[in-house]
Order: C-alpha cells, then sequence, then structure tokens
C-alpha cells in the first residue's frame, strides 16, 4: 500500500513537472537581433526576455523552429503551446485574434524599406522591385502590386535579399531595421543600407500569443510591466533603440524634414 501511494506521488510530480514546460513555436528565420530560435547560443532579444521571465517563474520554455505558416496550425493542434512572433493586427487564415491572447510586446520592431544609402529618398516611384522575405505579407505595397507599379521578388533568407539589393537586382528589400544592420556588416561595409523614411515603414509589437494558457501570458506581462528596467536593458544588449531615438538618427542621417517621411 505504502508503495503503491509513493508510486502515485512520483506519478504527480512529474506531471506536474511536465506541465511546466511549454513549447514556443517560432518563425524559422534568422530575424537577429529580435529572434533567431534555431541558434544553438544565442537566440535574441525575445529569447532573452523569455529566460528572465523562466528564471524569475519557474516555467521552463523549449523553442521550437517552424516554417512561418505552419505556425499558427501547430498551435491550434496543441503541437506548440506559444507562438513568437505574433500581433493582434495580422490575418491568418487558421487563427483569429479574438481566439488567442496576446503578452504585452516583448520588443518592437521597425519594419520598412531598406536601400541602399546612396539611394535613400529617390521616392517611391523608383521601387520598381521590391525583395521580401518569403511568408510575409507586403500589407503596405498591395495597391502598388495590384497597380502592377511594384514587383515582388521573393527570398529564403535575409542574406539572399541583401545581395540582390546590394547588386541593384531589387530596389528595395521589405526588412526590419535591426535585423538589416545585425546582417549587413558579415558582407557588406559599413552603413551600405538603411531605412528609407520617404518609404512605408512601420513600427509593429511582436507579442508571444496562446490559445490555451491565459494564466502563462498574464503572468509574463505582470512581469514585463514590473521590471521596465531590466526589459530596457536586454534591448539594449542587442542595440535595439525606441523608435523616436532612431527616427531622430536617420532624419538627421539622410538631410529629412519631418513632412517628408512617410505617412
Amino acid at each position: 500500500m505504502k508503495r503503491w501511494i509513493a508510486l502515485c506521488i512520483i506519478c504527480l510530480f512529474s506531471l506536474s513537472s511536465y506541465a511546466d514546460k511549454y513549447i514556443v513555436g517560432a518563425q524559422n528565420l534568422a530575424y537577429f537581433p529580435h529572434y533567431d530560435f534555431s541558434s544553438p547560443v544565442d537566440k535574441g532579444v525575445a529569447w532573452s526576455v523569455l529566460e528572465a521571465f523562466s528564471e524569475a517563474s519557474g516555467h521552463e520554455f523549449i523553442y521550437l523552429s517552424l516554417p512561418i505558416r505552419r505556425l499558427q496550425l501547430e498551435l491550434v493542434k496543441g503541437n506548440v503551446d506559444f507562438v513568437y512572433p505574433d500581433n493582434r493586427g495580422w490575418y491568418n487564415s487558421i487563427t483569429t485574434s479574438s481566439d488567442k491572447h496576446f503578452s504585452l510586446p516583448l520588443t518592437n520592431a521597425v519594419t520598412g524599406t531598406i536601400v541602399k544609402q546612396e539611394n535613400a529618398g529617390l521616392g517611391i516611384d523608383k521601387i520598381r522591385h521590391l525583395a521580401m522575405p518569403l511568408g510575409f505579407t507586403p500589407v503596405n505595397w498591395q495597391q502598388r502590386i495590384d497597380d502592377k507599379h511594384t514587383q515582388i521578388t521573393w527570398v529564403t533568407n535575409i542574406q539572399q535579399g541583401l545581395a540582390l539589393l546590394y547588386q541593384e537586382r531589387v530596389d528595395g528589400l521589405d526588412l526590419e531595421y535591426f535585423v538589416s544592420q545585425s546582417s549587413a556588416p558579415l558582407a557588406y561595409e559599413k552603413d551600405a543600407f538603411t531605412l528609407d523614411l520617404t518609404l512605408p515603414h512601420n513600427e509593429i509589437p511582436f507579442s508571444l500569443s496562446t490559445l490555451y494558457h491565459k494564466d502563462i501570458i498574464s503572468e509574463l506581462n505582470d512581469f514585463i510591466s514590473s521590471n521596465p528596467e531590466l526589459i530596457d536593458s536586454i534591448k539594449a544588449k542587442y542595440g535595439i533603440t525606441p523608435f523616436e531615438q532612431l527616427s531622430q538618427q536617420l532624419l538627421n542621417e539622410q538631410g529629412l524634414e519631418i513632412e517628408e517621411v512617410w505617412k
């Protein structure tokens, strides 16, 4: 009898331990410094925030890189507990924002149109060919695509897009600013590329989402809200600056007036 009780206690403990481990499904894209969950070492700012939360809460996160179009499907199937990155405003054909629970932003991305430094400010009509990572949606460019003013060239990775841009086989690359700055020095001269403020760009929150673990999202939100200095220090470690600061820097570099900025 005592042995049976002991076995039950062991089983209950094992189930409890298992329940405290969660799988985060992440885009299998090298989007450093925001994320690169296939990296065996440093997976980026989102990973650093989640690992800090893990240390504080005791929850353990396992990271699984998946094709962008499979993420929401695996979430519905229950094969992953969370998806990253996600955003309330993003559309997919599998889940709806009203069904999901979203964390506060782990970071904010500055997505826009990357051009060669010397071509900044030439205007949207000069962007006849635009490179874009496969799986992304050209929201700000859709009308020009429909009107056949701009043609999309899909790329499977960031370096492919930068190579096409550097060789001027495309006029622009739809990409996040800090990702471009992190990736470009690997193969190109410093300041080879910039975010053209006269072309479409947005600040976009990157959140963690779930269908079934609202309680963990609430805990994560409390952690983020209660530790602003820690979150800021993590972002600073990865060279991610606030959007207002970055905008002013690029305005000065490109010699633009505020009214010239894309709206």
